[in-house]
C-alpha cells in the first residue's frame, strides 16, 4: 500500500495559548517542509477527519466528551469541570478549539486503523496525545488518539500490536489502558524523574509492560543500546500484526521541556528497525516543543516511510520555511544554531554509555526471556 501522510490545517490555526508550549507551530511545518521538498504528491496525502463523539466513546467516557465540547462552545468551565475532568488548568487551558483540534487528531489514528486493515505505513503527526485518560485531559492531551488507534486496529483485524514508544515523558494513558493485555506489547524510553513520574524500571503490569527510564543528558549510544537489546528483539519475539510508534521530539537535545541529549537521527533509526518487523505501521507525533527540532525530526519520519533521501542542504525553500518560524521560549530558542535552518538530519550525538543505563538495559534484555512465543499461524 503507498504510504500517507494524514494532516489538517486546524494545527496551522490553533494554538493552546501565548505562554503555552503548544503555541508553537508544529504539523503545519513538518506538511509545509514535505511539499515544498517535493516527498507529498496528492494520492499519498489524506486530510484527518475530525471524530466525532460517538467514536471517540469507546475509550472516553460521554461525560468527559460533554464537557470537553462545551469547554470549546462557551469558553470556559466551572470549578466542578476542571476538578473533574482536568480542562481549563494551565495544562490543559480553554482555547477556542479545544475539543476540534484534539478529534482531529483522535480522527486520524481512528481512520489509520481502517487504512491498515490491508498493511501499509500511516504518518500521523498530530497524534501521539499519549497522557490524555478516558474522564479527563492531561499533560497537555485532551483525548488519547494512541489508545484509539491501537483499538481501531484491533477492530481492523490486528490481533496482536506493539506499542513503542520514545517520547520524553513516560506514556501513562496507553499504559492505564493496555498494561493488562497480552496481545499489546508496550515499550517506552522516557526520561527519568520527569512528569509524570510514572513508568518506573520494574513497572510491568499483567501482560507486557517494559517501562526504560533514561537519565539526563541520556546520548545517542545510550539510546542504541536499548533500541538494540530492548526495542527491536522485544518487538520481533512478540511478532505483532501491527506497530505504533509514538515518535515524540521532545527528547532531542533542543528541546525546552526535557534534558535528553539525543539527535533526529536515533529517533530515526528506531524507526527504520521498526518499519521491517510488522505488515502495518502507525507512526505517530507526541510531545516536542522546540519548533525548529519537531519540524526537521518529524519530516525525515515521512521521508524514511514514504522511501524519500534526506538531503545533506535543505534547499533555499525549505530553509525559508525554517527560518520564518518565531520562537522565544527561552534560552533554547535564542541564538539557535545555523543547522536548524539549513539540514533536516543532525548530526549523531554519540557518547559515553553509562553503567546505570547498561544495567536498566540488562535487566530488561533479561526479561525478553521470559516472554510468550506467538504461536504458528
Amino acid at each position: 500500500m503507498t504510504p500517507l501522510l494524514l494532516g489538517s490545517e486546524i494545527y496551522r490555526g490553533s494554538s493552546y495559548g501565548k505562554w503555552h508550549p503548544l503555541r508553537v507551530p508544529r504539523v503545519s511545518t513538518v506538511l509545509d517542509l514535505v511539499r515544498v521538498l517535493g516527498w507529498l504528491p496528492p494520492e499519498r496525502f489524506r486530510i484527518s477527519p475530525r471524530a466525532k463523539p460517538a467514536a471517540l466513546s469507546v475509550w472516553h467516557t460521554p461525560e468527559y466528551l460533554a464537557a470537553l465540547e462545551e469547554a470549546e462552545v462557551t469558553g470556559a468551565v466551572d470549578d466542578t469541570t476542571r476538578t473533574r475532568h482536568g480542562l481549563g488548568t494551565v495544562s490543559n487551558p480553554v482555547f477556542p478549539e479545544m475539543y476540534r483540534r484534539p478529534a482531529t487528531g483522535a480522527g486520524g489514528s481512528l481512520l489509520a486503523g481502517e487504512i491498515l486493515s490491508g498493511g501499509g505505513v500511516v504518518h500521523n503527526p498530530g497524534g501521539g496525545t499519549h497522557h490524555g485518560m478516558p474522564d479527563r485531559a492531561s499533560g497537555f492531551c485532551y483525548l488519547n488518539d494512541a489508545v484509539l488507534g491501537i483499538l481501531s486496529l484491533r477492530r481492523n483485524g490486528a490481533q496482536r500490536i506493539a506499542y513503542v514508544d520514545i517520547d520524553a515523558h513516560h506514556m501513562d494513558g496507553v499504559e492505564y489502558a493496555f498494561a493488562d493485555d497480552a496481545d499489546t506489547l508496550l515499550i517506552s524510553t522516557h526520561e527519568e524523574k520527569r512528569w509524570p513520574f510514572t513508568g518506573a524500571l520494574d513497572d510491568q503490569g499483567i501482560g507486557q509492560v517494559f517501562n526504560l527510564p533514561l537519565p539526563r543528558a541520556c546520548n545517542d549510544s545510550e539510546f542504541a543500546l536499548a533500541r538494540d537489546r530492548v526495542i527491536r528483539p522485544a518487538v520481533e519475539a512478540f511478532a505483532p500484526d501491527a506497530i505504533v510508534l509514538q515518535c515524540g521530539a521532545d527528547a532531542v537535545e533542543e528541546d525546552p521541556l526535557s534534558r535528553m541529549a539525543l539527535s533526529n537521527t536515533a529517533h530515526w533509526a528506531v524507526l527504520r528497525a521498526l518499519l521491517p518487523l510488522a505488515p502495518r505501521v502507525l507512526i505517530l507525533g507526541g510531545g516536542g516543543y522546540n519548533p525548529w527540532t519537531v519540524g526537521r525530526l518529524w519530516a525525515g519520519n515521512w521521508a524514511i516511510a514514504s522511501g524519500q533521501d534526506i538531503p545533506d542542504r535543505l534547499t533555499p525553500e525549505a530553509e525559508a520555511i525554517l527560518r520564518a518560524i518565531p520562537f522565544d521560549g527561552n534560552s533554547r530558542g535564542r541564538n539557535p544554531p545555523d543547522h536548524l535552518f539549513t539540514t533536516l538530519r543532525d548530526t549523531p550525538r554519540p557518547g559515553p554509555i553509562r553503567q546505570d543505563v547498561i544495567d536498566r538495559v540488562d535487566r530488561l534484555a533479561a526479561r525478553l526471556g521470559a516472554m510468550p512465543a506467538r504461536a504458528a499461524g
